[in-house]
This record gives C-alpha cells, sequence and structure tokens, in this order.
C-alpha cells in the first residue's frame, strides 16, 4: 500500500499510525496539498491511501474504518456498535481539534473508549500534535490535564515516534491550514 501525504498534517498522520499499529506494511509518499491532482483524489487532499489493487481511498475517516475491515486485530473500533458509535463521534471532535468533551472523556479512562486503544485515541493524538507543531493554540494544555496525560502515553508509542511530523513544519500554507482546522 501506499499512502501520500505528509507526516505534517494530522490526518495523514492519523492513518500512518493506524496502519503502524496494526502491522500493514505501507511505503509514504510525501505530498502536500497542493500537489495532489484530482486524479488521484477528487477532494484534492491529503491523506490518499493506494490499496494493493491499486484503488485509491480518500477520506481520513474512511480509510481508518477500511483499514480495520483489512485488519481486524488489534482492533481500533469496539464491536459494540454504541461503543463504535461514541469513539467515531471522538474521532470526528479530534479532527476539528479539541473541546472540553474530550478532555471530560480522556478524564474518564486511559483511553477514550476506557478498555482499548482506539480510532479516537489516534485522532486526539494527531491533532493535539499538529496544535503543538504549528502552535495554533497557545497554551491550550493548561485546561486539558487529561489530554496531557492520555497525549503522553500515546506519543511514547513507537507508531507515534515514527511518525513524527518534520521539526521544521514549514510544508502548509496558511490557507491550508486555516482549511483543515
Amino acid at each position: 500500500m501506499k499512502l501520500i501525504g505528509s507526516y505534517s498534517c494530522p490526518f495523514v498522520r492519523k492513518i500512518s499510525v493506524i496502519l503502524l499499529e496494526k502491522n500493514l506494511p505501507f511505503t509514504l509518499v510525501h505530498a502536500v496539498d497542493n500537489t495532489l491532482s484530482t486524479e488521484i483524489n477528487p477532494l484534492g487532499s491529503a491523506p490518499v491511501l493506494i490499496d494493493a489493487q491499486g484503488e485509491s481511498h480518500s477520506h481520513p475517516s474512511l480509510i481508518a474504518e477500511y483499514l480495520e475491515w483489512l485488519q481486524p486485530e488489534p482492533a481500533l473500533l469496539p464491536a459494540d456498535a454504541r461503543d463504535a458509535l461514541r469513539v467515531k463521534e471522538w474521532a470526528a471532535l479530534a479532527d476539528g481539534v479539541t473541546s472540553a468533551a474530550l478532555e471530560q472523556g480522556a478524564a474518564e479512562g486511559r483511553w477514550l473508549n476506557a478498555s482499548m486503544l482506539s480510532v479516537a485515541d489516534v485522532a486526539v493524538a494527531c491533532m493535539l500534535g499538529f496544535i503543538n507543531v504549528r502552535r495554533l493554540m497557545p497554551n491550550w494544555c493548561v485546561a486539558h490535564p487529561a489530554l496531557v496525560a492520555m497525549a503522553d502515553r500515546l506519543f511514547s508509542r513507537e507508531s507515534f515516534a515514527r511518525t513524527l511530523p518534520p521539526a521544521t513544519a514549514g510544508l502548509y500554507s496558511d490557507e491550508t491550514i486555516a482549511a483543515r482546522v
């Protein structure tokens, strides 16, 4: 499989972490949004996953579900439909930056789903990493100690260590950042 994008993008990092957690081999093809053609992705944005059959998949939430289907273990979505919906709702909140609901969810247990690492935890940590690298919300951590603790646990995992964004993350224009956040 090929993953097209840059680790500077939290959505690309989210998919990379999921691939690594599921031990699915992939190659990262470095590209930023403005270099993606609509032939590769009709949305014109990263990430794009090209599977073994050469088909491209382009929405991060749908890619995450596809990977869950492709490699069920370790499960990053609970088997229970209500729990899975809650995880997807937290992941959607994370994709839109932090909120009080995420802080409360992190405060309730080790993971947002309480019993297992999930797509929501991965999405939250990737977005927090993006916020920190880009300095989008200075001092956000003061009001979110549970999210800080959760992010610290996740950032110590090999999958997150292997997907660190470049230290000099000048790969996105201000317009692209504004459109993503």
